[in-house]
């Protein structure tokens, strides 16, 4: 199973951090980076391939995974649109991955093994969104509604009161679903809309007229980096990953 990683962006938000250091640089502490992070837990979990689609300062972002080669095989794509356009066109540049079955992680989203090793036992199934519950969901959430245990919809703007759970940013392509997904982003980035769009919105489109699956994994066991405020409880939670399992900083930082 290979894993291909959006990790491209600057991560305005996260200004002054990221005003000279992309986001999936940042630190977590012990060496190691948000980007290291996943690699590792990645490996830990058994995928042996990797993907990391590059954008603002890639050339930084290529000696950070030269660090992590030790772990499982990488390779990166470039996307020169990064700085113009949202994560679909990221998706669209690695789109000749896109052959066979894999999984499409947020370069922002943290997470511990065991949550890839639950996504990868899910029955086969096209596609496999891994999403997570909790008791309130706010604007910045890629919420989710379900229909007969089947996802019906996702965005950030569905009506609070239909929201049955969030997207972590990490889904699981196979068979079938390789193919419609990538079509589907070409055909929509051909259109000349890809550009202001995230990638999810593909599965929403999909889901119109598929069935998508979700596998759900306990909320403790990932986070994401938005906000400097979201850096910090990333640098608790895998600490605290860290001193209940064997997701260790050392290993992440070698």
């Amino acid at each position: 199973m290979k894993a291909i990683i959006l990790s491209a962006g600057q991560g305005k938000r996260l200004f002054p951090l990221t005003e000279n250091t992309p986001k999936c640089l940042l630190a977590l502490g012990s060496g190691t980076t948000l980007l290291s992070w996943q690699l590792n837990q990645l490996a830990q979990a058994g995928i042996k391939e990797a993907v990391v689609v590059t954008g603002y300062q890639a050339q930084h972002v290529e000696q950070e995974i030269d660090r992590c080669r030790n772990q499982l095989h990488i390779r990166t794509i470039y996307n020169p649109d990064y700085a113009t356009s949202d994560n679909l066109r990221s998706v669209w540049h690695a789109r000749e991955e896109m052959t066979g079955d894999f999984i499409l992680l947020n370069g922002d989203t943290l997470f511990t093994a065991d949550v890839v090793t639950t996504l990868m036992a899910n029955p086969p199934q096209p596609i496999t969104v891994t999403t997570a519950r909790k008791d309130r969901y706010d604007s910045d959430d890629m919420k989710v509604k379900l229909k007969d245990g089947l996802l019906h919809a996702i965005g950030k703007t569905l009506d609070l009161d239909s929201v049955d759970a969030e997207s972590i940013g990490m889904i699981r392509f196979q068979g079938e679903g390789v193919a419609h997904f990538r079509s589907t982003v070409e055909r929509i980035v051909e259109s000349g809309k890809g550009d202001a769009v995230w990638y999810l919105s593909v599965i929403d489109t999909l889901a119109k007229l598929m069935d998508i699956h979700i596998t759900t994994i306990p909320g403790e066991n990932w986070c994401e980096v938005d906000f400097p405020v979201d850096l910090q409880r990333a640098r608790s939670a895998i600490t605290q990953w860290a001193m209940t399992g064997d997701q260790g900083l050392e290993a992440a930082a070698s």
